[in-house]
């Protein structure tokens, strides 16, 4: 010890952000050896990472409770307080927040590195300022630094979660507490990192990677970030200002509240902190000397450390006991409150079994490393002396080692990355347990294979507890949109629109196109719909004109028109709707209303796409309904007769079929030649009804009812089937729309007009002598006309029945209006089979 007691020792004191812990890195590797204590794995891992980068991984160990990597060659070595192997000599030893020695449960660890650990060459102790006092009463020969903060630390306030700027940190001091912040970051920001001291370093690492890589704004953490975590962080809130200490609910010193909020700012820039309102929870508000002392880097010194005996009496069990419990002797130590390695060993001292096995100095110590097995689950003493005891036993019989295949039993029991986040985190501090026994060389036959199997279990458990704090609590999708919407030109994501639709903003899809309609990812939740509508209509602009573009270049296959009942009249562009067809000059001229989601197409793309839409719509009508069109010319010819275009007018209106009665008049007024002309247009003068049969095809008749829908105004009513000819006589609202298709009405059944025709002249021609019966039985019969039809239908175009001859005779032209007819069974013409023509 003399020749350390030479060496050079001296005390960086400073707030936090003093670059105590960077001057710490660089002074060791200047020296040919050296080793740091550090308060938390997370640390010595990201310093560990630091130093292999200069020195090269052959040349730098780990030691942590559940890691230990330590390379033969070896001579630079990071450690946590609990793990730094004294017995070692090095050039240059350094421990890292030294004022934890006033932490009650950790506290005299500290305390004894402080005291003990010594580098041959050169000593540091880094903390914070309040622990001058303690260096000059205790290490009165030590030289003492002062470090000033690189930048300002100011208070900012309060705010809401939703008015957090960029950058911040959020500290809470619970697990529910930081869920809950989380979550509400996740629904208002896309979302945020997630770091808490139970966490494996990879999942640490993974998340504190996308918060630096700006994939979320936001980190969530507990006040583990306190502690030298470096993080590109602006500003920090405090979710709240107590936390459980492990006896009470306490309010932080002001030092712990610095601690924290010192991360905010990185070298030179400045940095803020203040408090957050929490939904549903009251506010934790900073007091003026808080702030006061925060910003001015003021603190009331500490007056004590704690302290525990560190080369306690191995000779028998009650020996170490009371020297564990042992009061210090030196001013400014006090006696360090119960830890739970001395709870466990109090509790393992009351079982007869132990006592047993606890004899003499080896078995002694031995009792003591394995009630040093960390609490990693958090279940206490009682609990987690059991676990100590079956271990315990384990060493103290047979070879004295754990058997390897109870260890890897229970191993494998938490090999398993199903469930939620809680249980994920359960699992990894269950492993952390064994892993930490796997470090033990003298505990396994295998320690080596065995600290592999805990390290690939913890990292597989840890990349999923990554999957699922990722899953829960970013929206990448959200986060992505909400900087996409900050930014202007040539920094914004690209928008791709792939063949089926689908639109990405980077890599995330945020909904589909259907021809000019954008619909928004059926996945997103409500509170992102508006957010995602306003990212389409922000950046779809060229995709709309594109489209536009397309449909005016396509063929018309790729158009169509809808006429499904109960919706509006529609043309369709590769299945989608781009306008509605609405009331024109004329039935055969519709007006074509564009789809308001075209309304992003610049003007001049939307009469591009308005003339397409008509081109179209008068191509269709012009195949289906030509003889309609050309009568309806004829109409208006002024070369035409009045009476024929009188006729035409009113047939035209009507849609190509209109009752006779209804034309008496004018058609009365046709001479021979004038009928001719009619005929020419292929307009068919039947017994009861005019009519074009070309309209009575199917298509024809589509487009006819949905040009009378449009021309209403209306939807699209049911069309019958295709190829009906018969049909029950409807209501009286479903009879007049069937009557304008081209069916009339005969009793219980309505027949299209064509057929009535035929009937009708078979009936007539029998008048002269060219036909058996006056009622085509054949025809009749194919079509299924019930006996109440036929004889309506005689009716209508001017027979009569003979009661006592059963014969059907002409008593003149009928002009009633008629009903219409079923499908009947051939039996029922049996009574008509006699009839002979009148």
């Amino acid at each position: 010890m003399s020749e350390f007691a030479r060496a050079p020792l001296a005390a960086i004191l400073g707030p936090t952000n003093t670059g105590k812990t960077h001057l710490a890195v660089e002074r060791m590797c200047a020296h040919s050896s050296g080793m740091i204590g550090f308060p938390l794995r997370l640390l010595a891992r990201e310093v560990y990472d630091r130093v292999v980068t200069l020195k090269g991984p052959n040349q730098v160990a780990l030691i942590t409770g559940e890691e230990k990597i330590l390379p033969k060659e070896a001579r630079w070595f990071l450690c946590t307080a609990e793990s730094m192997p004294m017995e070692r000599d090095f050039a240059f030893v350094a421990l890292d927040e030294a004022q934890l020695g006033a932490d009650p449960e950790r506290g005299h660890v500290f305390t004894d590195r402080m005291l003990h650990a010594r580098g041959r060459e050169e000593t540091m102790i880094l903390g914070s300022e309040a622990l001058a006092p303690m260096v000059r009463a205790l290490l009165p020969k030590a030289e003492i630094i002062g470090r000033p903060r690189f930048s300002t630390l100011s208070y900012a306030g309060a705010s809401k979660l939703s008015r957090l700027p960029p950058r911040s940190a959020i500290v809470a001091f619970s697990a529910e507490q930081v869920y809950a912040a989380a979550e509400m970051l996740r629904r208002m920001r896309g979302g945020a990192a997630v770091v808490m001291g139970a966490l494996s370093p990879r999942t640490r690492n993974a998340q504190v990677a996308m918060y630096q890589a700006g994939e979320v704004d936001y980190l969530v953490a507990t006040d583990a970030i306190g502690m030298g975590l470096n993080m590109d962080v602006t500003h920090v809130a405090f979710g709240g200002l107590s936390k459980f200490d492990g006896h009470r609910r306490r309010r932080l010193t002001p030092a712990e509240m610095a601690q924290i909020a010192g991360r905010a700012g990185r070298h030179q820039r400045d940095g803020t902190f203040g408090s957050l309102t929490l939904e549903g929870e009251h506010m934790a508000e900073f007091r003026p000397e808080e702030i006061e002392a925060i910003e001015e880097h003021r603190f009331t010194p500490l007056d004590h450390l704690y302290w525990r005996e560190g080369e306690p009496d191995f000779r028998s069990l009650d020996g170490l006991i009371r020297s564990l419990e042992r009061r210090p002797e030196r001013a400014g130590l006090r006696a360090a409150p119960e830890a739970v390695d001395l709870a466990v060993l109090k509790r393992l001292a009351e079982d007869p079994e132990v006592r047993v096995r606890a004899v003499g100095q080896d078995r002694v110590r031995r009792l003591w490393a394995a009630c040093g097995l960390p609490d990693f689950r958090k279940t206490g003493a009682d609990h987690h002396a059991r676990l100590v005891a079956r271990i315990y036993a384990h060493l103290t019989e047979g070879a004295g080692r754990i058997p390897q295949g109870w260890y890897a039993e229970q191993v494998a029991r938490l090999d398993n990355i199903q469930g939620d986040i809680d249980t994920l985190a359960d699992r990894i501090a269950g492993v952390r347990t064994w892993a930490y026994i796997a470090h033990r060389a003298d505990w396994l036959a295998e320690p080596a294979a065995m600290a592999e199997r805990t390290r690939e279990v913890e990292e597989r458990l840890s990349d999923a507890l990554h999957e699922r704090l990722t899953q829960r609590f970013v929206d990448r999708r959200t986060s992505v949109l909400l900087r996409d919407i900050g930014r202007k030109g040539a920094g914004e994501f690209p928008v791709l629109v792939d063949e089926q639709g689908e639109v990405t903003v980077g890599s995330f899809p945020i909904g589909r196109m259907e021809g000019f309609s954008f619909e928004v990812d059926p996945t997103a939740r409500h509170a992102d719909r508006k957010m995602l509508l306003a990212t389409a209509e922000r950046r779809l602009g060229g995709e709309y004109e594109k489209r536009a573009g397309a449909l005016v270049a396509d063929t018309d296959d790729h158009f169509s028109l809808r006429t499904e009942a109960g919706k509006p009249v529609a043309v369709l562009w590769r299945g989608h709707e781009v306008a509605r067809l609405g009331p024109g000059k004329n039935l055969l001229s519709p007006r074509v209303l564009l789809d308001r989601r075209i309304d992003s197409v610049s003007e001049r793309g939307r009469e591009a796409v308005i003339e397409r839409l008509k081109n179209w719509v008068r191509g269709q009508v012009q195949r289906s309904l030509e003889p309609l069109r050309r009568a309806g010319m004829a109409a208006q010819d002024p070369a035409s007769a009045p009476a024929v275009r009188a006729v035409l007018a009113m047939l035209v209106d009507e849609g190509g079929i209109i009752a006779r009665s209804e034309v008496a008049k004018p058609l009365a007024a046709l001479d021979r030649e004038q009928r001719r002309q009619v005929s020419k247009l292929k307009v068919r003068i039947g017994a009861l009804d005019l009519f074009m049969p070309d309209v009575l095809k199917p298509e024809a008749m589509r487009w006819r009812t949905a040009l009378r829908a449009a021309a209403a105004g209306s939807s699209m009513p049911a069309l019958p089937p295709g190829a009906s000819v018969v049909l029950p006589t409807p209501d009286e609202e479903r009879r007049a729309l069937l009557s304008r298709l081209g069916f009339r009405a005969v009793g219980p059944q309505m027949l299209r007009v064509d057929l009535v025709e035929r009937l009708a002249r078979h009936a007539h021609e029998s008048r002269a002598g060219k036909q058996e019966s006056a009622v085509d039985t054949t025809l009749a019969t194919s079509l299924g006309l019930q006996p109440q039809a036929i004889a309506r239908l005689m009716k209508d175009i001017g027979f009569r029945q003979s009661s006592a001859e059963a014969e059907w005779k002409y008593k003149g032209r009928g002009h009633r209006p008629v009903e219409r007819p079923n499908a009947p069974s051939g039996h029922a013409f049996a009574a008509l089979a006699g009839l002979r023509r009148g």
